[in-house]
């Protein structure tokens, strides 16, 4: 059986030590609790770290809220798996309906 996810977006919201304010809370208030579930939070890029750092030793993960399909290369703006593991994030959330409806991503986009 899969386990369940509860996963979090934050959008455009919170500023780097307003995350790691947040996280901490969340890791101090679960201390002790079994969780049925992944707890997964992806703040903006900006904030990874700091929530990672944060979340470190708790049942707390850390997602990102997109990544692009190359390792590397002339991509302004973009942000690949690779720098997304190094900085010790392992989700990432996909598909956004806003990023369809803004930037014209397709299935396409998505799957790639």
């Amino acid at each position: 059986m899969r386990r369940k996810i509860v996963a979090g977006n934050w959008k455009l919201n919170g500023t780097v030590a307003e995350t790691r304010q947040l996280v901490r809370a969340l890791r101090n208030r679960l201390a002790g609790v079994e969780l049925r579930a992944e707890l997964i939070v992806c703040p903006p890029f900006v904030s990874l770290e700091a929530a990672v750092e944060a979340a470190r030793g708790s049942a707390v993960e850390i997602g990102a809220q997109n990544v692009f399909w190359e390792k590397s290369g002339a991509y302004t703006g973009e942000v690949s798996a690779e720098m997304l593991e190094s900085a010790g994030v392992r989700h990432v959330l996909l598909g956004h309906s806003e990023r369809r409806a803004l930037f014209g991503e397709t299935h396409a986009v998505v799957n790639r």
